[in-house]
């Protein structure tokens, strides 16, 4: 045991295709003095019995290009490290029974378009001449992807793993992980083969994460959110019918996937391999009579047939031939879920230089691209694209197990689910209340979650149809519209009341830390009394976050920003401060409503002791309805208004207040068609780390002449020199049915040329309207554009630099 690695920069634990692929992107980096640790053989967990199929196919934007970069890198990958491979390239179909369908296949070629992909759409002849044996009377049609295909997930994992030893990296088989502890700035990792000591650690336990994570609970670490379920195909015997077609054709039929009934169907050797995502699913090791295994490499649960019996009959329909052989072999295997049934990707919340490459539910398909990202992660501390679909930061402590294991079951049984924009998903909800919350719904509140938040989104009068069905549309239409527009309208015209919970708030105080935020933020900070938005960059100078912050004493500030940003914000805000810098959270403490629109004063004058003329962007400690409350002179909505803040206790007092006052309740619908006629930048929508300050129009908050080195500054003074590639617009687009969603594609001359980062209806100015990135010279005002929005182009002309509503913020500031 001599020669057992005691040191190392990096060591991955977990030897599936994904930690064998983070071990090969970190050598490939040149981090070679890496060590992977297994405790069985290589791909002994879920890898072993993954089907492997290899779609492209995403509506997430960064799951897309992680799936896009994972083709390519198999594409090459036998060559590359002299590794043999069965990779069939078959391409798919994928159909569409409903218009619906079909516009979201139109969406995601649209997308694929922009990342280089060649999706198209089938007509029933079409889908017959690739696929000659099925049933096309019920479709709509269907999506083409030519790179769709299977790949033998032992031999992936393996050339992987043969990549990574070439380039110097070490990989330690049927050596168990047993716990990690902490000395200084570096990890030991235990074995019984001997201890590790590393820079730094990453989990990627697949289905074993959870257990693993528990290792770094002492150190700022949380309960991995995941459930384990079990995923069930099946492989028919010998068909002849196929086989005589494939002798003759000398290639395969393309993978299907039916997404309306919930399975794939695969060609294997010359049978067919059955895997649906069924309804009434099942999870694993989650009850105390179910415990989880020390150990459960290379094994399988018993076969459960009866639950597929449904899907296998409607497959059968579609194509007959599945029907003239029996059953072969049954795979019964534990696949992860998060709560969204994406993976955890990035670093490990709360714990420092720790990161997480683990709950992959489609890990084969996106294990060369998750390698990557998290390579990224640990070498550089940012990732080509932005990530923020897989960080694991987007969850936070809502996800208890209860949540997760509603959420993974109602995932899985619809895993191939259109996600409506105004569809809220009902399994895990209610995990964090305003203490407005029974008001709200009282007043007929349609509730959606933020960061586990429940607020607002509109406001239903009686006979409004809230059914979840209503919400099955990709069109603005529907009974949320006229109830949007009238909120929208009396925050115009009147006074409206917005109940916004869940704020992530940071109290910066002690000596030095006015100095130590002037170098964390790229801009100026406000006067004793004021305050300002600051950003935050990356080492490229991109946009990190947004803060609001609020200065209340030389060396006393609060940063407050979005409900979603709050494990990533207090990650970025506590990893940054300097000692004699205390940082004190309060997001649970205290709440907070928005009160706007021109007769806001009138509304809340006789409520409060505040001097209500003191200018935008001033604060100040009042009581409103007899509780002490702190008033901020800002509105995201773009009129007159405040911020009222106060603790979770005084808060219904002061909203029973203002309703009384006459103040009429919106919601987050509303609250996001106003802000996008002043052009105000959503986060992780319009401001990410895939557009820098400069791109994103942001130079106002960028203090160029200041002493201070904040990060990105050198990245930011050379592309102001050089001029920027691309630039933030506002559209006014001629949309039709619908508002161009996130990432829909801007063409002109019949080229792409950028990307719509967010879009909705202006019910103020009677627009469509659509904030995005375009190429730097067709940024001027007047240049028109098409935006792609379900599969259909419509005019888009790029506005003055200034906002659609009120350009002059003479209403704001009134």
């Amino acid at each position: 045991m001599s020669d057992f690695p005691t040191t190392a920069r990096v060591v991955v634990i977990g030897g599936g295709v994904v930690g064998a692929s983070t071990l090969y992107h970190l050598a490939k980096g040149g981090w070679s003095d890496c060590v992977l640790l297994e405790k069985n053989e290589l791909t002994a967990g879920s890898t072993w019995h993954a089907a492997g199929n290899c779609p492209s196919f995403s509506t997430s934007w960064a799951v897309m290009n992680m799936q896009r970069y994972s083709l390519d890198l198999y594409s090459r990958l036998e060559t590359e490290v002299d590794y043999p491979m069965n990779y069939h390239v078959t391409g798919s179909v994928r159909l569409a029974h409903s218009k619906e369908r079909m516009q979201e296949f139109e969406r995601a070629r649209s997308m694929g378009a922009h990342q280089g992909l060649e999706l198209s759409l089938m007509s029933l002849d079409d889908i017959k001449a690739k696929y000659p044996f099925i049933e096309t009377h019920d479709l709509e049609g269907a999506l083409w992807d030519p790179a769709d295909g299977d790949i033998d997930p032992a031999q992936l994992t393996q050339a992987l793993a043969k990549g990574a030893r070439q380039m110097g990296a070490r990989i330690e088989r049927f050596c168990p992980a047993t716990g990690v502890s902490r000395e200084g700035d570096e990890w030991i990792v235990h074995t019984h083969k001997g201890d590790i000591r590393c820079e730094k650690v990453v989990n990627a336990a697949g289905y074993y994460a959870q257990r693993v994570g528990e290792w770094f609970k002492p150190y700022g670490g949380r309960t991995v959110p995941m459930v384990t379920m079990s995923h069930q195909y099946f492989l028919t015997e010998e068909i002849p019918a196929l086989a005589e077609w494939t002798a003759a054709q000398g290639h395969k039929v393309p993978l299907l996937r039916d997404v309306d009934s919930s399975y794939y169907l695969r060609q294997d050797k010359n049978g067919l391999n059955l895997g649906p995502y069924e309804r009434n699913c099942k999870a694993h090791w989650v009850t105390p009579d179910d415990p989880m295994p020390e150990d459960f490499s290379f094994q399988l649960y018993p076969d459960d047939l009866e639950r597929l019996e449904w899907y296998i009959e409607d497959a059968m329909a579609r194509v007959p031939i599945l029907g003239e052989a029996g059953v072969g072999r049954v795979i019964n295997g534990p696949i992860p879920y998060a709560p969204d049934g994406l993976p955890l990707v990035g670093p490990m919340p709360g714990v420092p230089n720790a990161f997480e490459a683990c709950v992959f539910t489609f890990g084969i398909t996106q294990g060369g691209g998750a390698g990557k990202v998290a390579a990224e992660w640990i070498m550089h501390g940012e990732t080509e694209h932005d990530m923020w679909a897989v960080d694991p930061r987007r969850f936070t402590d809502y996800t208890d197990q209860d949540h997760c294991h509603a959420k993974a079951m109602e995932v899985y049984g619809h895993e191939y689910a259109m996600h409506f924009p105004r569809h809220e998903w009902p399994a895990g909800r209610d995990k964090k209340l305003s203490p407005n919350d029974a008001k709200l719904r009282e007043l007929g509140a349609v509730m959606g979650a933020y960061n586990g938040w429940e607020r607002a989104n509109w406001f239903a009068h009686p006979g409004d149809d809230t059914s979840e069905e209503a919400t099955h549309t990709w069109a603005r239409k529907g009974p949320w519209e006229q109830r949007i527009r009238e909120e929208c309208e009396a925050v115009r015209d009147a006074c409206g009341v917005l109940d916004l919970p869940g704020f992530s708030r940071f109290w910066i105080t002690g000596a030095g830390a006015d100095e130590w935020l002037r170098g964390f933020v790229t801009g100026a900070l406000p006067k004793i009394g004021r305050m300002n938005l600051v950003y935050v960059s990356d080492k490229r100078g991109r946009i990190l976050t947004e803060l609001s912050c609020i200065r209340l004493a030389e060396d006393s500030f609060v940063l407050i920003t979005a409900a979603t940003a709050q494990w990533h914000d207090g990650d970025l805000i506590r990893g940054s401060v300097p000692e004699g810098v205390n940082v004190n959270e309060t997001t649970t403490e205290r709440t907070a409503l928005i009160v706007t629109g021109p007769t806001a004063r009138k509304v809340l004058g006789p409520l409060t002791d505040a001097d209500l003329s003191l200018g935008w962007l001033s604060h100040q400690h009042v009581t409103v309805a007899g509780k002490k409350a702190f008033l901020v002179r800002v509105s995201f909505a773009g009129e007159l208004g405040w911020e009222v803040h106060a603790t979770m206790e005084d808060m219904p007092a002061i909203y029973a207040a203002i309703l009384d006052a006459g103040a009429k309740p919106f919601g987050m619908y509303a609250l996001n068609s106003l802000r996008i006629e002043k052009g105000y930048r959503a986060w992780k929508g319009d401001l990410s780390t895939d557009y820098s300050l400069l791109e994103g129009g942001l130079e106002r908050f960028i203090k160029f002449d200041k002493p201070q080195e904040f990060i990105g500054k050198a990245a930011l003074q050379s592309e102001k020199q050089q001029g920027s590639k691309k630039r933030f617009v506002q559209l006014i687009v001629e949309a039709g049915d619908a508002d161009a969603p996130y990432m829909s594609t801007l063409w002109h001359n019949g080229e792409v040329v950028g990307e719509t980062t967010s879009g909705d209806w202006g019910y103020r100015v009677g627009a469509s309207i659509a904030l995005g990135m375009v190429r730097t010279d067709l940024a001027a005002p007047g240049t028109e554009l098409e935006v792609e929005i379900y599969g259909h182009r419509h005019r888009a002309t790029v506005q003055t630099d200034a906002p659609l509503w009120d350009p002059q913020n003479e209403r704001l500031r009134a």
